[in-house]
């Protein structure tokens, strides 16, 4: 399981973007975080830039799980769903549910998602 963001496990380094711009002031080989958003997600493709996509319902995992993302990010809500899409077309990229605090951990864990981030690095980073 993938844990992004808990205070008790060493991660990567992240960078929330809102557009292409502001690449130029993330740490290098971070991983790129953003909402969905098909032009930023074809530029990180093109310059083969690690990233994560936050979205928000399955048309938009679809869209995402086409060009090479490392991580898509969801709430909830249709965590399930993904993770089963995902499963059934063996995407590359990670599903990752966002959690508020660690008791939601075993959660992820008894519904098989690939992992969690926390929101609090999703806010951090705006």
């Amino acid at each position: 399981m993938i844990l992004l963001g808990d205070a008790n496990i060493v991660y990567e380094t992240l960078s929330s973007i809102k557009s292409s711009q502001d690449i130029i002031s993330t740490q290098a080989n971070s991983t790129l975080i953003f909402e969905y958003n098909i032009d930023l997600i074809k530029y990180c493709h093109k310059n083969a830039l690690g990233f994560a996509v936050i979205v928000k319902d399955i048309k938009e995992v679809i869209y995402t799980s086409q060009f090479d993302v490392k991580y898509i990010l969801c709430n909830k809500d249709i965590v399930n769903s993904v993770q089963k899409i995902a499963e059934n077309y063996m995407f590359d990229a990670k599903i990752l549910v966002i959690i508020d605090n660690s008791d939601e951990i075993v959660w992820v864990a008894q519904n098989e998602i690939d992992g969690a981030i926390y929101n609090h690095i999703l806010t951090k980073q705006e």
